[in-house]
């Protein structure tokens, strides 16, 4: 089991740069959790690539169909302190502390691709690049 940020899901679902990264991370490690703050996270992305005409709306529903199915069950709720004191402390977003919280709570990595994460909390995080090698 490990968490995973909204950049991971987004490069599973969409082909970027990190898409085999994110290909390798799920064959390496199936069982993906994050915050259900992905969710809506997840929809701002890919109404972003709705706006500039990269996907249709079709496309679009299908994707966000997709990513729940993957995500089912492995959604959960973070205590809002807990984040709150993460954000603080880090001066990392509350959205970002809600995937760190969770992590701790869990007490399993984080895989993310932001810098700012990878920097601030070391012990919960592991790079989408290291850990899909």
């Amino acid at each position: 089991m490990i968490v995973v940020d909204t950049n991971v899901i987004s490069y599973l679902f969409i082909q970027g740069d990190y898409t085999n990264y994110s290909e390798k991370v799920l064959r390496k490690d199936p069982e993906w959790i994050a915050p259900v703050l992905w969710r809506s996270e997840f929809r701002n992305v890919l109404s972003l690539y709705l706006r500039k005409h990269l996907l249709s709306i079709e496309e679009l529903l299908q994707t966000m169909r997709e990513a729940e199915e993957l995500m089912k069950g492995g959604e959960f709720d973070v205590n809002s302190s807990q984040g709150l004191r993460l954000a603080g402390v880090s001066h990392c977003s509350a959205y970002d502390c809600e995937f760190i919280t969770l992590a701790q709570d869990m007490q399993v990595p984080l895989i993310t691709l932001d810098n700012n994460l990878l920097a601030k909390f070391p012990n919960e995080t592991i790079s989408l690049e290291i850990y899909g090698l």
